[in-house]
């Protein structure tokens, strides 16, 4: 077999293992960029450059970049403001958060907004008793929606402006996409609310965090403590509930309310055996009582990490969300607002805003080293970087080129419209397996060549091909976003279709025949 083949093989046999769902999507992926060299169509560097590429590493950057901002309480709060605002209607949550996305999305990409605002939703989620499966791929699809309000939604975007300006038709302006990406994004919200609650399954992941937000006064109430909420836990002091395990050497101890533990930096405030409290007065630890401890969050920590307890719940995971804009939170917030303007005017290539951003907010404090490596999702880094082989291959093999060459015979003479229908099947399907960029690298050099043989302006052609390149739906290996959402959102790969396909239509109208609209023949 010739490499095109085997690239086809190699293809099928991914797509049949994601329909299978049996295997892990990373074990897959790194067997395609193994099978990719052991056939010869790849060498070993080109199989396993995608582990490396900056596409990756800007996608793990900002994974570090969204765990500084729920870490930092920034999250909690947005999450704070929405569900203020949206009470218990559906259709505000919906609108709300997928408006947002869309917003976020023009200004730092898809994977950046994604990123950012999948801790939200699944606060969001839980504050107001829906399932995560309900909002996170409502939240991957508005963000690719989002990405065509303006020239840095994505970098297909950029890609296609300059590809307009090399053929003498001039570029796009930043805010030209808007003309399709107002209604589409208007278009995704209202499928969305009519008939994503059918559409989307009711799951839940295998983890999700706790609410805490009403953490201090659940306190209160179970320790009969005479503080106010606002008191208890503040940006810098917090309480964590520690249960004397078997065997542990404090049993025997003699403590009170008030004492100060042995660190010397943690106070105890109340103490319980059996769900009752034992009083003012001095106690003798046993196995299996309940200490309730205040100090500094730093302090609360460091002191915890101690085999003679064992802590209910995480003060980390409690700060998060009990204490919106905590400690750091400002400064997540400039380092933000740099990476975004440093993406938007294009100073610095993404990737390097992005790990500049990362290595700033430990830098300056807001994580720690190990807190941002459990940040980063390692199941969507190496998903992508093995399947970026694949489409290397699809390139370097000629399969790309003759799935457009057959395009071009399809079309023939039946006309424009016909040429952005034909663009629009090829772009779209090619996009469900590989990433929208490679896909939208493929398709443009074939989209200008038929341009110019039908004698037709190369812009409304290079704008479907743009639309077309943002309708990754069907699949979570499409697009990065889509395989951020699916293990918080406890989605299969079966899951994403349903909802996926009505927009997918939605693209396809708005590429056929809403594009020569704004950008005529």
């Amino acid at each position: 077999m010739d490499d095109s083949t085997i690239t086809f093989v190699v293809l099928g046999a991914v797509v049949a293992l994601f329909v299978w769902d049996r295997l892990p999507v990373a074990i897959v992926a790194i067997g395609v960029a193994l099978s990719l060299w052991a056939t010869g169509v790849l060498s070993l560097d080109d199989a396993l450059a995608g582990f490396g590429d900056p596409t990756v590493l800007f996608i793990a950057s900002l994974f570090v970049v969204s765990e500084a901002l729920d870490a930092s309480g920034v999250t909690a709060w947005v999450g704070q403001e929405l569900v203020a605002r949206v009470g218990d209607s559906r259709t505000k949550l919906i609108v709300y958060t997928m408006g947002l996305v869309a917003l976020l999305t023009a200004l730092i990409n898809v994977n950046g907004a994604v990123a950012a605002l999948v801790p939200v939703a699944v606060v969001m989620a839980v504050r107001t008793g829906r399932s995560p499966s309900q909002l996170l791929l409502p939240l991957a699809f508005g963000a690719h929606a989002g990405s065509l309000l303006a020239l840095t939604g994505t970098p297909v975007n950029v890609i296609v402006s300059e590809a307009a300006a090399d053929a003498g038709v001039g570029s796009f302006g930043y805010l030209e996409f808007a003309l399709v990406g107002v209604p589409l994004t208007l278009g995704v919200i209202l499928i969305v609310v009519l008939f994503g609650e059918r559409l989307l399954p009711e799951r839940h992941p295998r983890s999700i965090a706790p609410d805490f937000s009403g953490h201090a006064r659940t306190l209160i109430e179970q320790y009969e403590l005479d503080h106010r909420e606002d008191a208890l836990m503040t940006r810098r002091y917090g309480v964590a509930e520690v249960v004397i395990p078997p065997r542990s050497q404090l049993a025997g101890d003699r403590v009170f309310p008030g004492m100060i533990t042995a660190s010397g930096d943690l106070a105890i405030l109340a103490v319980q055996r059996g769900g009752d409290d034992t009083g003012p007065g001095e106690t003798v630890l046993a196995e299996g009582d309940t200490l309730l401890l205040q100090g500094s969050w730093a302090a609360l920590d460091s002191n915890l990490d101690d085999p003679e307890v064992l802590v209910v719940d995480a003060p980390d995971l409690v700060r998060r969300q009990a204490v919106p804009l905590g400690a750091g939170a400002r400064t997540a917030l400039i380092v933000l607002l740099a990476m975004v303007v440093a993406l938007a005017t294009g100073a610095v290539p993404p990737a390097v805003a992005g790990l500049g951003a990362a290595c700033l907010m430990i830098l300056l404090g807001v994580l720690t080293v190990e807190q941002a490596q459990r940040g980063i999702s390692w199941t969507t880094v190496v998903l992508v970087g093995g399947m970026i082989s694949l489409s290397t291959a699809m390139v370097s093999s000629g399969a790309a080129g003759q799935l457009a060459d057959a395009l071009v015979d399809v079309v023939g003479d039946a006309g424009p419209h016909a040429l952005l229908l034909g663009l629009f099947v090829l772009t779209a399907v090619l996009g469900q397996l590989i990433s929208n960029m490679a896909t939208a690298l493929i398709v443009i050099p074939i989209a200008l060549s038929a341009a110019a043989d039908m004698d037709v302006s190369a812009k409304p052609v290079l704008m479907a091909v743009t639309v077309s390149a943002a309708a990754s739906f069907l699949t979570p290996v499409a697009t990065p976003a889509n395989l951020m959402v699916m293990e918080p959102g406890g989605y299969r790969f079966g899951d994403y279709w349903k909802l996926g396909l009505p927009l997918l239509v939605l693209f396809g109208v708005v590429a056929v025949l809403l594009v020569p609209v704004f950008w005529s023949f």
